[in-house]
């Protein structure tokens, strides 16, 4: 079978990916640029099965990516937004205290915005209800960067903008094994009809996949993608009524999950949630989604065992929320006790890729791994969407600077 040939060949085709070949196409002019996608559409995973959220950048630790890259690509999300017609706004939102002892835990988050250069307005609960007249606090703050965009309409302008500019993005197309050349990469692409392709640089955007793709390439990433499914509830109904926008409650510090929230879409469509338990696939959208192959791999790792025996208590109040639909409810109702448990029902989830290592730590920030003309993703969960142009634009630079002949 024939070989064809690129520059650089990135392997994912959600936002991070395509955002991604389009920086490294503007940072490279006249470079050839191939993304391979493994699902017919682009955006089919994590992109494609969020909140839609675009994050203003009050939840990460000072000069980490996360909150670097979330604030600027807040900024620059909505201006490719408006430019390419992608359904958008900026509607801001209300992080709720809804008992004594989160006051506290508020008042950090707040000092933590405001290290990030993050806008934030402390209101009290007669001013909170004059952004959501039925929601339940003893204090709040309101986050007016904060918005909402199409994420997935995101990633294919941006896919339309790599074909736009010669690259090319196919789908349908599974990333194989990656064998270094003398010159680059020669990556499979399996058994039918798509050719391998051959390539002086290899980048990993694969998300769920991210350290499979980066072993294929024979690096040895010292974290494993666990895959924790978030799960939502419709609100319908007179319930979805109570909610204007975007209503969140105070996060726990101690894990990278923010709660379950309430969130208008820009359909209109009002959620509930996420919850957060482990998934028992990494494509493991229900319960019944079963992966030998993808439990074998979360088992043997050593730092799932670490991580469950960390965090086994409120580990099992999200597979108890997950399982009861009337402990689901009640974790909304603390934000907005009006809702009517009539009006909340099962709603698609998402699964959040995210790495932990040996230790059975969660990798809180954005990681890369740097190899031998190659770069791999691994670890890009939630603020990815918002910050991906930033990722994309970080990614180019290193691959600009080691690509030879760049």
């Amino acid at each position: 079978m024939t070989t064809e040939r690129a520059d650089v060949v990135v392997v994912g085709g959600g936002i991070l990916g395509l955002a991604t070949a389009d920086a490294l196409q503007s940072r490279l002019p006249g470079a050839s640029v191939v993304v391979l996608e493994k699902e017919d559409a682009v955006a089919s995973h994590q992109t494609g099965r969020n909140s839609g959220v675009i994050h203003a950048g009050l939840y990460y630790a000072p000069g980490s990516l996360k909150a670097t890259l979330a604030v600027r690509g807040g900024d620059r999300m909505v201006e490719f937004c408006a430019e390419h017609a992608v359904a958008h706004d900026r509607c801001g939102k209300l992080v709720v205290a809804t008992a004594p002892d989160e006051v506290p835990r508020l008042a950090a988050l707040t000092e933590r915005a405001r290290a990030n250069g993050v806008a934030v307005t402390e209101v009290s609960p007669e001013a909170a209800r004059e952004h959501e007249p039925h929601v339940a606090c003893v204090a709040a703050i309101h986050v007016v960067a904060t918005g909402r965009a199409d994420f997935a309409g995101v990633a294919r302008a941006l896919a339309g903008r790599v074909v736009a500019a010669s690259g090319e993005v196919r789908t349908g197309v599974r990333a194989g094994r990656a064998t270094p050349t003398a010159d680059g990469w020669t990556v499979d692409t399996g058994d039918g009809p798509h050719p391998p392709v051959r390539a002086r640089f290899l980048v990993g955007c694969a998300g769920l996949h991210a350290d499979r793709v980066a072993r294929a390439a024979g690096e040895r990433p010292d974290a494993r993608i666990l895959p924790f499914r978030g799960e939502y509830l419709d609100v319908v109904g007179p319930s979805a009524e109570l909610v204007r926008g975007l209503v969140y409650p105070v996060p726990d510090p101690r894990f990278p999950f923010l709660g379950v929230h309430l969130t208008r879409g820009l359909d209109d469509h009002v959620h509930a949630g996420p919850n957060a338990v482990l998934a028992l696939a990494r494509e493991g959208y229900r319960w019944s989604d079963v992966s030998p192959r993808d439990l074998a791999d979360t088992a043997s790792w050593p730092g799932t065992a670490r991580l469950v025996g960390r965090y086994w208590r409120p580990g099992l109040d999200e597979v108890v929320r997950s399982l009861s639909r009337r402990r689901f409810v009640a974790a909304a109702r603390r934000l907005a006790p009006d809702l009517d448990p009539a009006d909340l029902r099962r709603a698609p989830a998402g699964i959040r890729a995210q790495a932990v290592d040996r230790r059975g730590a969660l990798l809180d920030d954005f990681a890369l791994v740097d190899g031998e003309r190659s770069l791999h993703v691994l670890n890009a969960p939630s603020p990815a969407a918002t910050a991906s142009l930033e990722i994309g634009d970080l990614i180019a630079d290193r691959v600009a600077a080691s690509l030879p002949g760049a």
